[in-house]
């Protein structure tokens, strides 16, 4: 598989000029759109106003916003000015948000006009020194002022292989978010991975309501879709009977779901009021699927539901399902994407090709422990594969929780928990839910009489919603090993 040795804007930019006037991100409730010809205009532009403002080579720019369609042009020209984006959930508190800022060191910020206060809030103590805003903002500088036109973008050297163009976040296989390295070779090598396999073109119509900041959104749908000059339908907030419009208002052909809307595409009676006759192809990633749910929302569609498999550490892509292919078990995560060697090591499925992450901002050690001397890297999942080749993820033997399809680290609840005067010690897990896949519960040794609605409203004004604790029983003591560390597996047998 050849990998352009290319800056990736430059690579996902490559054929945008004979796309012209095609739509290239519709805005799915009020049908605002940005064609190709656009995107060519818009992001050179901002590159060069960066510029003009003072912005250097590694700089990192912090995007903390829903999907907007500005964003990808916000993003790319970002990158051709030099820059890092670090993406940001938009539904993370000020808190979550600030230590992203100081982890990451980010000098700028992008927002949308209703998270401004709290993204005041974050910045205070960090080194951002300047505020944009999609739209109108009082106290932030307009992203409009961005798009005026001026000089062309600096020219920018780049060390393809070893430069971060990248810097989302992920707790890999334990502990806090971390940010993810990607350098523009890793990541044009996942993209190339992903269109081989996906066969993606300008004929599809895509749903994209999955957030760009998240690895499966910005590279799967954001950055494939706009290389290869298909039309996205942009949704900034999603609600399942607008998603189901979407797709019957813009003849939508191609869904990337999580596990979530794959549920309620079964069961929903929502469903049966919408046309999904367009759609030819559903892949499901982020969470694994069970397969009573893939035939149910498989016969319900009529269209076949497969599974992907990735992390942000991969810059996304470990196997895919290829379309029109049928795997052994249904629940199965597909087949190595091309370029990518897997194998087991007790159970655990390891990893290595050219889509590996460069490793941990500022934590050689979690590195370390993640990719290993001769270069595979450690999944954290335990897998099968058969003789053909197809993986079927079986356990996870790291101790993330997947909250629809959302990394919720336990250790980070179990340290906030414990900052709790009343708390004298306690533990997270991740338990089994239909909907959301898994749900955190907390186990919790008292001082005194205090209540899960208290303790729930403690955790829930300093945390993100999708890291809320949904379960709690209080215990007398935490089950732990001789050398402290907790046995999670003790206390999913209570």
């Amino acid at each position: 598989m050849h990998i352009p040795e290319l800056p990736i804007y430059r690579f996902i930019m490559e054929h945008w000029s004979s796309y012209g006037a095609k739509p290239a991100l519709i805005d799915a409730p009020t049908s605002r759109t940005l064609t190709y010809a656009d995107l060519c205009r818009s992001v050179p532009r901002v590159a060069a106003n960066l510029a003009a403002r003072g912005m250097k080579k590694g700089e990192v720019f912090c995007i903390y916003s829903p999907n907007v369609l500005e964003y990808p042009v916000a993003s790319y020209g970002i990158q051709m000015a030099g820059g890092i984006p670090t993406t940001v959930n938009p539904v993370y508190s000020s808190e979550e948000l600030h230590r992203q800022l100081i982890d990451s060191g980010a000098t700028r910020l992008i927002t949308v006009p209703d998270l401004l206060e709290k993204s005041r809030t974050a910045v205070e103590g960090t080194s951002v020194h300047e505020i944009f805003v999609f739209g109108e903002a009082a106290g932030a500088v307009s992203f409009a002022q961005l798009l005026e036109p001026s000089g062309p973008p600096p020219a920018v050297e780049h060390d393809l292989r070893e430069d971060i163009v990248s810097l989302p976040y992920s707790s890999g296989t334990t502990g806090a978010a971390k940010g993810v390295m990607l350098t523009h070779y890793s990541m044009i090598a996942a993209l190339r991975q992903i269109i081989e396999v996906e066969q993606t073109n300008r004929d599809h119509v895509v749903i994209a309501f999955l957030p760009f900041f998240h690895i499966y959104g910005m590279q799967v749908i954001l950055n494939t879709s706009l290389r290869q000059g298909a039309t996205l339908i942009v949704m900034s907030r999603f609600d399942f009977e607008g998603f189901c419009n979407a797709v019957q208002t813009y003849r939508i052909n191609r869904l990337y779901l999580v596990p979530p809307v794959v549920l309620a595409l079964s069961k929903s009676p929502v469903v049966d009021r919408y046309n999904f006759s367009s759609v030819r192809d559903i892949l499901a990633g982020a969470a694994p699927l069970g397969e009573t749910l893939i035939k149910a929302c498989g016969e319900r569609i009529g269209a076949p539901v497969r599974q992907g498999y990735g992390m942000t550490e991969t810059s996304c892509i470990i196997s895919i399902v290829p379309p029109g292919r049928t795997p052994p078990a249904l629940d199965g995560v597909g087949l190595p994407v091309p370029g990518c060697e897997v194998k087991l090591v007790d159970g655990e499925l390891l990893v290595r090709g050219p889509q590996i992450m460069k490793g941990y901002l500022n934590r050689p050690e979690a590195t370390a422990e993640m990719v290993l001397p001769d270069g595979w890297m450690r999944t954290g999942d335990i897998a099968e594969i058969d003789e053909e080749g197809w993986i079927r993820i079986v356990d996870r033997c790291k101790e993330l929780i997947k909250y629809k399809g959302c990394q919720v680290p336990p250790a980070e609840l179990e340290a906030l928990l414990l900052s709790h005067p009343g708390i004298i010690d306690a533990a997270v897990i991740g338990v089994p839910d239909e909907e959301a896949g898994e749900v955190p519960k907390a186990f919790v040794v008292r001082r005194g009489e205090i209540s899960t609605a208290e303790l729930s409203d403690f955790i829930t004004a300093r945390v993100a919603p999708f890291k809320k604790i949904r379960q709690w029983e209080f215990v007398d003591q935490i089950p732990k090993s001789p050398s402290g560390k907790i046995l999670r597996r003790l206390l999913r047998t209570q």
